[in-house]
């Protein structure tokens, strides 16, 4: 007989199996339904910083650091190398333009002197032999023309008459033109003496002339050869305080080399860096100003510098009016650089996220106060509180401000 086989009670092992799988998709379905897809990220709402957007006055103003400079550095340069013999005037000396401050010397310099000088009387020993030579001729020439002038009126005179003897048949027609060739004669050279004469009397003018450029030339190159000389004391270009000078005793200068500066304190400035980000705004006779001990001070924008380095540009500012009473070189200021006129505007104050976001983007807390999501936005003007904000914030609106890099790539911040 077949026995029947009863069916066991319970899960078996296949069952199990199904049931994970059961599992595994519910959990899938829960994840597609219930979780949101955003890339979050987690954080405590203390560890941030939260500030809220408004409506208000924007003051269109940079803040910047100077350093106070003098008015003007004048560099003083070697026009002549050489060793320095004595040093008259020790650094940081108040002195006067003209003032001696280092005295050189240059052996080389002393022969081409020597040799200039021995040139220069050379050249005046010819000239004079030259002036001597022409003068002996001319005085030569003279005294020809006027033997030549004597003997043509002389034989002028015989020619004459024997021209009138001859018509009255007195004397020979060979006497007669005897006495007329030899006028003729003494007629042609006459006018070779004085041709002769004027020539030499110009070659003497234009000679004379040409040597006294030369001898000229000399003296004045003689004389700069003398201004060298006096180059190689070291003296200060205007009025000031000696800043700083890069000579001893001994020590071998080369010409154009940089010695020293003279800080002209009539005045100062103010030197500062300007983020290059600022660089199409800042333009010269710009507004700004300080503060110092409760009282501000009025500056103007003098000079801008074209060239950005390391992402910064300089500028000078000049004080308009009254200058702190204790202003020295070397002394550092907050200061207020205006670049435009005040307007009403949407304001968001300024923190670490713009190093982030470039601005482009901004994560707002919503009014739960639970989570922020990231929204672009566009910003325009900025000062040293707040940016102007173009697009994409309304008044009222919760920003975190401190820095996202912490966030990577996370498009939800949850606030614990």
């Amino acid at each position: 007989m077949d026995i029947q086989l009863e069916k066991k009670k319970g899960l078996r092992p296949k069952h199990y199996g199904y049931i994970g799988i059961g599992l595994l998709l519910l959990f899938v379905l829960w994840k597609l339904v219930f979780s949101n897809s955003v890339s979050t990220y987690r954080t405590e709402k203390e560890r941030l910083t939260i500030a809220q957007v408004n409506e208000g006055k924007f003051d269109d103003y940079i803040t910047i650091n100077g350093n106070v400079a003098p008015i003007a550095t004048i560099y003083m340069d070697a026009y002549e190398g050489g060793r320095v013999s004595e040093k008259l005037i020790e650094e940081g000396t108040m002195v006067k333009k003209g003032d001696i401050i280092l005295k050189l010397e240059n052996t080389n310099l002393y022969e081409q002197i020597l040799s200039s000088e021995s040139n220069m009387a050379l050249k005046e020993n010819n000239l004079r032999q030259t002036r001597l030579d022409f003068d002996s001729r001319q005085y030569d020439g003279r005294r020809a023309l006027a033997t030549a002038s004597n003997e043509l009126q002389r034989l002028k005179r015989n020619y004459e008459q024997n021209e009138a003897l001859y018509q009255d048949e007195l004397i020979s027609r060979e006497v007669y033109l005897t006495s007329k060739e030899n006028y003729e004669l003494s007629q042609k050279q006459y006018e070779i003496v004085k041709i002769q004469t004027e020539n030499d009397d110009k070659m003497r003018t234009t000679s004379l002339t040409g040597l006294d450029a030369d001898l000229t030339r000399m003296k004045k190159t003689l004389s700069m050869v003398y201004e060298r000389l006096d180059h190689l004391n070291v003296r200060a270009p205007a009025d000031g305080q000696l800043g700083f000078l890069d000579a001893e005793i001994g020590q071998n200068i080369s010409q154009g080399q940089r010695i020293g500066q003279v800080n002209v304190l009539t005045d100062f400035k103010i030197e500062a860096e300007i983020d290059e980000h600022y660089i199409d705004r800042v333009k010269r006779e710009l507004s700004a100003s300080l503060e110092r001990n409760g009282k501000e001070f009025g500056l103007r924008l003098r000079k801008v510098y074209p060239e950005v380095r390391n992402g910064r540009f300089n500028v000078d500012l000049v004080f308009t009016g009254e200058k702190p009473e204790t202003i020295r070189a070397g002394q550092s200021y907050n200061i207020r650089l205006q670049l435009g006129a005040s307007s009403d505007a949407l304001l968001l104050p300024k923190g670490g996220f713009f190093q982030s976001t470039g601005g482009q983007w901004v994560f707002v807390v919503n009014n739960n106060g639970d989570e922020a999501l990231k929204r672009d936005i566009r910003i325009g003007k900025q000062n040293s509180r707040y940016f102007e904000v173009l697009d994409g914030l309304q008044p009222g609106d919760q920003v975190i401000t401190s820095n996202y890099d912490s966030f990577g790539t996370a498009e939800r911040i949850v606030l614990k």
